[in-house]
């Protein structure tokens, strides 16, 4: 297992390489070239100096999150081959710099769903949180304007300007994709990839649908074990693999996590460890890592994730605003290292446990 922290690189994040490398255990990072837009092709250069500026820090490179895939593949319109060559192209340059795993998602739209960027907690902490009863309310195409007072000046992924300003188009372009559809699209995704990564050696790790049920009669598919396991069966080929997000899994209480983590031997290659306290089954808040102030048994993922021999990059994901930080939402500094310190002595323990 290695820990890692994500990183927007440092013209987006308030958190620098440096702080980052002073997280006891934490060994690399998970990155992007946050300027690029769906469906360009990152230069073989950008991704050499993001990887150089890295490494010039004493951490690794350990991943991408994400290279997004352009609507015209996930809507399957008549130009995605063009969109997926570009996909492609990337992945080469990818490949060429010795980097072997890509996080992405297959989610219309919105890449995740908030109605509250900071929810203030008991302890005066703030957090990321879900309403579905909220949701209900929204007009789809007004919801960041609810909630952009929250973004401490931060451009959230998912969520930028030139995005947000086309969703009544975006929305268009997906009322005739439901969830078979949407299914089959990503199946044609994948298979085209596939070689190039077979190729390089890069493992596809997608992503959750967060929450994982339909928002706005928009189709998920990536949302439990039913599903992730047909989609490992139809493109049966190691390097189509899983991002185990616990937390996105988790929105759904009947997803049995360390059930689904055992079932998913050998094709999770990047884990998301997150924990949530729900209210209701749908208004859930984000937690900090210790199982005991949410509702996940943070043990248990973990020792699942160490029995089926998982040795990919894992992170702790959307902490909480704490100690007066002014961060984006969900990725400060200060309660991710906390998150990724605590995920680090419960696989010491679990180690340790193993071979006595």
């Amino acid at each position: 297992m290695e820990m890692t922290l994500r990183w927007y690189g440092s013209k987006f994040d308030t958190v620098t390489l440096k702080q980052i490398r002073q997280i006891p255990g934490v060994t690399g990072v998970i990155s992007t070239l946050y300027d690029t837009k769906p469906g360009d092709v990152w230069s073989k250069e950008a991704i050499h100096a993001l990887k150089e500026e890295i490494e010039a820090s004493g951490l690794k490179l350990s991943g991408i999150e994400s290279v997004n895939v352009h609507d015209s593949i996930k809507a399957g319109l008549a130009d995605r081959d063009f969109y997926i060559d570009n996909y492609i192209k990337t992945l080469v340059n990818l490949g060429q710099e010795d980097i072997h795993l890509v996080c992405y998602n297959f989610m219309p739209v919105f890449d995740w769903t908030r109605t509250e960027l900071a929810r203030v907690r008991e302890d005066g902490s703030t957090v990321l949180a879900y309403t579905q009863e909220a949701v209900d309310k929204l007009d789809p195409s007004k919801m960041f304007e609810t909630i952009s007072s929250d973004t401490n000046g931060s451009v959230m992924p998912g969520w930028e300007p030139d995005r947000l300003a086309h969703v009544k188009e975006l929305f268009e372009l997906y009322k005739d994709v439901d969830s078979e559809k949407l299914f089959e699209n990503l199946k044609y995704f994948l298979e085209r990839i596939m070689p190039v990564c077979n190729k390089y050696d890069i493992k596809m790790a997608i992503h959750p649908d967060d929450p994982a049920w339909s928002v706005f009669g928009l189709p998920r598919i990536i949302i439990n074990k039913e599903n992730i396991l047909r989609l490992m069966k139809t493109v049966d080929d190691p390097h189509n693999g899983v991002t185990f997000c616990s937390g996105s899994y988790g929105t759904n209480l009947n997803n049995d996590l360390p059930d689904m983590i055992r079932s998913l031997k050998g094709r999770i290659h990047f884990a998301h460890v997150r924990n949530l306290k729900f209210i209701s089954p749908t208004n859930f808040e984000e937690a900090a890592h210790l199982s005991s102030d949410g509702n996940f048994d943070m043990y248990e993922i973990m020792k699942a994730l160490y029995e089926i021999g998982f040795d990919g990059p894992i992170r702790p994901d959307h902490g909480r605003m704490i100690w007066d930080e002014v961060a984006m939402p969900g990725y400060g500094l200060y309660d991710r290292a906390l998150g990724a310190t605590y995920l680090n002595g419960l696989w010491e323990a679990i180690d340790k446990n193993a071979h006595r």
